[in-house]
């Protein structure tokens, strides 16, 4: 299967070739069409229905009526892919093959992608009920006089415009707007700095459970602003600790899939946290261990990372969680998928009980159940929309079945059709299935004249920063990519 995103166009087109099992639709609402193989009769369109955030989100927040940025544009090529007409120039650089790095390859003798299942074996679990813990302090949340005061029927009424359910005992109200949140003026002069409007749903009912010190499950899609929502309470909790030492580990610990996810919420956490001087590092499979090394021995308040680097420090005593008090696991469905339960679980026993945590996922199932049952106390869950899996309603799906050998014509008259149609500044996400998928489509498009640059899990982590810095500044309006871009990718220019 062939998955096409176009970028501010907000529609997707799906080309599946035959095989025996039926293809149906997606749930609810929205436009959405079907159509059939190129050879057949009665090529009618039946809706279906599904759905995206807008893209004038940033990091969550409503910035208001920004449009879709103005970068280069799609320049399409003389010769078509997969056709046997003229070739056109090549309009955008590109990574040459792929080489064997890091990263999450195919299950392999049942060892799921992602998964070592040796990681972790000389960490051991800590009995905390011997350690004599120093108290902190967690709850920092006071009410707002206007939020403290609202009724049950307007906080209810609220709740449905933003489709927020809410499970648990004594949730607070939610915010409506920033005035009335009870962050320092510190976290305040940088979201106006930021020039953000009005907070997220995520963020206006998550704000007040997350700066009460509970523990809390948000069940949202991605690009809804939960990275704000858990590292603004963040920033606040670190800075009502004591100070850390050379050799302390961190105090807030975020977990997440990937590396691209883990450097976007570095960033974030960059713009939030510089005015208190909170430091952050990012840890992640293919880089160089010893910068890493030398921000953790040093000493950093926030750490981002992915499981198994994490595990890899962890074990080696470069690092420890002993005065980690607030923990986040970020797309915890997706670190699942990829098999990264043991590491989490041997993660989460390096950490004392009485931590806060957060946890955050775009599906519900039931492992992601089970691991917040494990390991959250008396948590309260927000979920923004339906709990079951559907597309997004803002954006226009078409679903192509056609036989394999038609998917390149198919793909060459679309890409056609987007060149001479787009707006300029468009891009165009392509998922694939395989890694070699990936790359032969990729030098494909490139020999017919497209700018597209790919990205797997083979490609090492230069490679990668290089092929999202040409895609989002527009060199390149093309990424083929298999899943590892699926999720948490900003590719706004600029």
């Amino acid at each position: 299967m062939i998955k096409i995103a176009i970028h501010s166009h907000i529609f997707q087109v799906f080309l599946m070739s035959y095989g025996n099992r039926q293809s149906g639709g997606g749930g609810g609402g929205g436009s959405s069409g079907f159509r059939g193989s190129s050879g057949a009769t009665g090529g009618g369109r039946n809706l279906n229905g599904n759905s995206s955030y807008g893209s004038s989100q940033r990091n969550g927040f409503d910035r208001g009526n920004s449009g879709p940025s103005r970068g280069g544009g799609m320049g399409r090529p003389r010769g078509g892919f997969g056709s046997s007409g003229g070739r056109g120039g090549s309009r955008g650089g590109g990574m040459g093959g792929s080489r064997p790095s890091f990263g999450s390859g195919p299950a392999r003798n049942g060892i799921p992608k992602g998964g070592n299942l040796s990681a972790g074996n000389r960490l051991r679990k800590i009995n905390w009920n011997m350690r004599n813990l120093h108290p902190f302090k967690k709850d920092f949340y006071k009410p707002h006089p206007v939020v403290a005061n609202r009724s049950n029927f307007e906080v209810d009424q609220y709740r449905r415009s933003k489709e927020v359910t809410v499970d648990g005992n004594l949730a607070p109200n939610p915010i409506q707007n920033f005035s009335e949140t009870s962050f320092p003026d510190y976290v305040m002069d940088e979201i106006s700095k930021q020039g953000y409007d009005a907070p997220t749903a995520i963020q206006a009912q998550g704000w007040p459970i997350a700066m009460s010190g509970r523990d809390l499950v948000g069940i949202a899609q991605t690009g809804s602003g939960k990275t704000l929502a858990y590292i603004l309470p963040a920033i606040v909790h670190i800075n009502n600790q004591q100070p850390i030492s050379r050799g302390d580990g961190p105090i807030a610990l975020v977990l997440a899939p990937t590396r691209e996810l883990a450097q976007q919420i570095q960033q974030v956490a960059s713009d939030f946290g510089s005015t208190s001087y909170v430091r952050n590092t990012c840890i992640f499979g293919g880089a160089p261990k010893g910068p890493q090394a030398r921000d953790l021995e040093r000493g950093v308040e926030i750490v981002i990372a992915t499981p198994g680097r994490l595990i890899d420090f962890l074990e080696k005593g470069t690092t420890n969680l002993e005065r980690c008090t607030y923990l986040v696991l970020d797309e915890a469905d997706r670190m699942l998928d990829m098999g990264f339960e043991p590491q989490i679980r041997k993660i989460i026993e390096q950490i004392r009980p009485d931590r806060q945590t957060l946890m955050w996922s775009a599906t519900w199932p039931k492992e992601v159940k089970k691991l917040a049952e494990d390991y959250l106390n008396d948590y309260v869950q927000i979920n923004i929309g339906s709990l079951q899996l559907s597309a997004n309603h803002n954006i226009h799906q078409i679903v192509d079945v056609c036989q394999e050998h038609e998917k390149p014509e198919k793909l060459n008259a679309l890409l056609q059709e987007i060149g001479n149609n787009a707006e300029a500044g468009s891009k165009i996400l392509i998922f694939v299935e395989t890694k070699k998928k990936v790359e032969d489509i990729t030098r494909q498009l490139r020999r017919y004249g497209w700018p597209a640059v790919c990205m797997h899990g083979d490609k090492s982590q230069q490679e990668r920063d290089y092929v999202l810095r040409e895609f989002r500044n527009g060199k390149s309006c093309i990424l083929v990519a298999t899943d590892v871009a699926a999720r948490g990718l900003e590719a706004h220019a600029g």
